[in-house]
């Protein structure tokens, strides 16, 4: 009841000024007397009471602060061991996510830096290339392997033609050939049709038989004569020029290195030229020994392939020599021979038309 009666007075005071005389206070000052007054007279917080009811009601409404009890909070050590299990493998999540952008930070960057280099290294090639075209740059020139390069370039043209026109003569002869097979079946069929010319039928029928049977032994000499050539120019031939393909950007890129350090040795010695200057000694050096690896295959490969090719060639040409030779002659034992001596082996006639279920 003494806490009821305290809070009426503060609650009725009447504000006066500093003469005594009752006045109007403004809003700033007296929300902070009353706050003091609060302070001053205010109720205990710890025994402060809750009304149930509107101001001045029955004491019965009256809740005492101290009868309400919240939840009690309890250590539970379970529930801290089950975090403490926990957390490693939270950590361990971390680490491969860590440790997959860092790979991938990783590979970007080394795709990064292939880029520049091959940037760099073509911008030399380039200058270096149109400094040779216009005649302001110097190149390295091995005149011995240069011509070697020149005769084999000749030379596989020279085969290229041989080829073109081999091919043309078995498809011409083959063309020959077939006429002959179908007047030989147009002979045997007259000589079958007309009995008072059976035996002068017959007779055109066997030659044109006997002469259809040379010219696909023929054919076939020629044709294993077009195939070995075919693989020393487009296999044996074109791998030598691959290796000097390579041979031949490899010089480009050494000169374009060369020319790069020379510029740099007449420009001025400070420090950061310094620095320029070993690594451009040190990328000359890699590209002068990429150079003169590439230089020594390609005059290796140079060596065999002219050994190769006397080798192939000499049994090429003798091969279609004998074999032409005994057709024209009509010497059909000499033909047999030839082809029995270079192991040519004949395709059944038919072989080459496709079966009836492959044309449906």
């Amino acid at each position: 009841m003494a806490d009821n009666t305290m809070s009426k007075a503060a609650t009725m005071e009447i504000p006066i000024n500093s003469n005594g005389d009752t006045g109007t206070l403004t809003e700033d000052d007296s929300l902070e007397q009353d706050l003091q007054q609060v302070m001053v007279s205010g109720p205990n917080l710890n025994e402060t009471s809750i009304v149930s009811g509107g101001y001045g009601g029955p004491a019965g409404g009256i809740i005492p602060t101290s009868s309400i009890k919240g939840p009690a909070v309890r250590y539970n050590p379970e529930y801290l061991d089950r975090r403490r299990t926990a957390a490693p493998g939270l950590g361990s999540i971390n680490h491969n996510t860590n440790s997959t952008e860092e790979v991938s930070r990783g590979v970007a960057v080394e795709k990064l830096d292939s880029v520049k280099k091959w940037g760099i290294n073509t911008y030399k090639c380039t200058k270096q290339m149109f400094s040779e075209k216009f005649g302001r740059g110097s190149r390295t020139v091995d005149l011995e392997l240069e011509a070697q390069i020149d005769v084999l370039r000749d030379t596989k043209s020279k085969y290229e033609n041989i080829l073109r026109l081999a091919t043309a003569l078995i498809t011409h002869f083959q063309s020959m050939v077939q006429t002959q097979q179908a007047l030989g079946d147009t002979f045997t069929d007259l000589s079958q049709k007309s009995p008072e010319l059976q035996d002068e039928f017959g007779y055109n029928a066997e030659t044109q038989k006997l002469l259809c049977k040379n010219g696909e032994a023929l054919l076939g000499a020629i044709n294993f004569f077009v195939s070995s050539v075919n693989t020393l120019v487009n296999k044996t031939m074109e791998d030598t020029l691959l290796t000097i393909r390579q041979y031949e950007n490899a010089r480009l890129e050494f000169d374009a290195y060369r020319s790069d350090l020379e510029e740099l040795s007449l420009g001025p010695r400070d420090a950061a030229a310094m620095v320029r200057i070993e690594m451009a000694q040190q990328d000359y050096q890699v590209h002068r020994e990429k150079y003169e690896r590439l230089r020594s295959d390609v005059s290796i490969k140079l060596k065999f392939l002219e050994e190769n090719k006397v080798k192939v060639m000499h049994k090429q040409l003798l091969l279609f020599h004998n074999a032409i030779s005994a057709y024209f002659a009509g010497n059909q034992q000499q033909l047999e021979q030839t082809l029995i001596q270079f192991n040519v082996k004949l395709k059944p006639p038919g072989s080459d038309k496709p079966s009836w279920l492959e044309e449906q």
